[in-house]
């Protein structure tokens, strides 16, 4: 197998107004949703292709309602650089799975407050 360290690299940009942001986030959002088969077959994650797509979809919208331009920017440019490095086999497997811990494993799940998970002796 060959590495190729430029395989799907893109040079780095600003936005020229919001229209243009709002067509690179739009391009990244269906790149995303493209490979997400992909990267299910790549890492064997025992997760549907339908799980996937929905924690691409909640992770775009924790960013809807940005209101700076160069945020929107710097934020395109890391879920680029999370596109290439995921599609590229450079993550390991817990890089993947850090985003799917909830789904995974029931226990991971963080207690509703402080009291609670003290008495579950969780710190």
């Amino acid at each position: 197998m060959t590495i190729n360290p430029t395989y799907l690299a893109v040079r780095t940009r600003s936005s020229l107004n919001w229209s243009d942001a709002k067509r690179r986030v739009i391009h990244s959002y269906r790149d995303w949703l493209r490979a997400a088969p992909e990267v299910q077959q790549m890492y064997s994650l025992n997760l549907p292709v339908s799980t996937l797509r929905t924690k691409v979809r909640q992770e775009f919208e924790r960013h809807r309602y940005v209101k700076q331009l160069k945020t929107v920017d710097v934020l395109l440019f890391n879920s680029h650089q999370e596109f290439q490095e995921t599609l590229n086999y450079w993550k390991q497997m817990t890089h993947v799975l850090k985003y799917f811990r909830t789904e995974e494993d029931p226990k991971a799940r963080l207690p509703a407050n402080f009291i609670n998970g003290f008495l579950e002796g969780r710190n």
